[in-house]
């Protein structure tokens, strides 16, 4: 007799474990700005860093763990200028230079690189090189710098028709200029980020709009010490820097929050 069963995630055990997190928050699913965190084992290891999301803000992707959503809450679809919320593995870094040492595959983009946005191309949500018949793709070597230097996001690997597509991390096109529905930032925070990345580190991006905070806390714990996840408790805009101290009164009932455990499924 089969028995399908809730995981129960404990602290200890972690449904996606991962050594290493870069963590976006936003205030809301509507905003185009954010900020970024990102976390080895615990630890912050940057300052908090200014980035742009979609123009359109954030909708729920296609990751690694079904986070829970309220039916009002938008899905990423193809077009629709929000970036994926959610849970995603950092696979690959791409750029424009011929070589380069990091410590995740990296992926020259010459220009006949390209990244395939038609959801009824069997090359759907690939990089591929061009074959030169493609219907609808984005370059992924551009004139204005913005590839020079990104990381490439897992979402949607199962390539879900029009579930959306071609998600990076990568050089913003300005201050406060919202995306196609990638992450953008400064080159020097992206270059950071790619020296600091290892593929035996298993990295995730986490990408959520504040109200999910206590969800992320459940999954990963480690997180207990980020001021984006602890702004959400005290109603505070994450645009707002942290120049308060938390109460001890917030800072118990945060901890005993981190510690307990909830039901979670995993995708297929």
């Amino acid at each position: 007799m089969i028995k399908s069963f809730l995981i129960l995630i404990n602290i200890s055990i972690l449904l996606f474990s991962s050594e290493q997190i870069i963590l976006v928050v936003s205030d809301d699913f509507n905003t185009s700005k954010a900020k970024m965190q990102c976390y080895e084992d615990g630890k912050e290891v940057f300052k908090a860093i200014d980035v742009n999301i979609g123009k359109n803000g954030f909708a729920w992707g296609l990751g690694e763990v079904n986070l829970p959503k309220k039916s009002s809450e938008p899905l990423k679809y193809e077009g629709d200028n929000k970036a994926p919320a959610g849970v995603f593995k950092l696979t690959s870094l791409f750029g424009y230079s011929h070589e380069e040492h990091y410590k995740l595959p990296y992926l020259f983009a010459s220009e006949k690189l390209i990244c395939v946005d038609d959801s009824d191309s069997e090359f759907y949500n690939q990089i591929i090189i061009s074959h030169g018949d493609e219907k609808s793709f984005e370059f992924m070597r551009r004139k204005d710098n913005q590839y020079k230097l990104g990381v490439v996001v897992q979402h949607n690997k199962n390539a879900i028709k029009k579930r959306g597509s071609c998600i990076f991390l990568h050089i913003q096109k300005g201050k406060d200029k919202g995306t196609a529905g990638c992450t953008s930032m400064r080159e020097e925070d992206i270059r950071k980020i790619a020296n600091w990345l290892d593929e035996k580190k298993n990295p995730i991006l986490i990408q959520i709009p504040k109200s999910s905070s206590k969800d992320i806390l459940k999954l990963y714990p480690e997180l207990k010490g980020s001021y984006l996840l602890i702004l959400s408790f005290a109603s505070i805009p994450i645009s707002d820097k942290p120049v308060f101290k938390l109460s001890a009164t917030i800072s118990n009932s945060f901890k005993s929050f981190a510690s307990s455990s909830l039901p979670i499924i995993l995708t297929s």
